[in-house]
C-alpha cells in the first residue's frame, strides 16, 4: 500500500505505515450485518398467509402445466422417432 499523503507533501514512493485493512473491514462486516438484520426486520415486507397460499397455489399449477406440456413434447418426439428408425 503506498501513501501520497505523509508529512506535508505527496510523496507516493514511501509505504504506509499505518495498516487499517484489518480493523476497517471488520467493522464493515458487523455494520453489514446490523443493516441486514434490521432491514429483514422492519423493511422487508412478508406476505400474509392468504398471500402466501394463492401464490403457491399459482406456482403449482404452473409448475404442472410446464411438466404436462414437456410430457406431451417427450411423447410427441418419442413416436416421431419410432416411426423414422422403422421407416429406415
Amino acid at each position: 500500500m503506498v501513501s501520497k499523503t505523509i508529512g506535508c507533501g505527496f510523496d507516493s514512493y514511501h509505504p504506509c505505515k499505518l495498516d487499517i485493512k484489518e480493523p476497517m473491514a471488520k467493522f464493515k462486516l458487523f455494520s453489514y450485518a446490523k443493516e441486514s438484520y434490521d432491514e429483514l426486520l422492519h423493511k422487508v415486507s412478508w406476505p400474509t398467509w392468504s398471500e402466501l397460499q394463492s401464490s403457491a397455489i399459482v406456482v403449482s399449477i404452473a409448475s404442472l402445466i410446464i411438466a404436462f406440456v414437456v410430457y406431451l413434447m417427450d411423447i410427441s418426439f418419442s413416436s416421431l422417432l419410432k416411426g423414422f428408425y422403422t421407416w429406415l
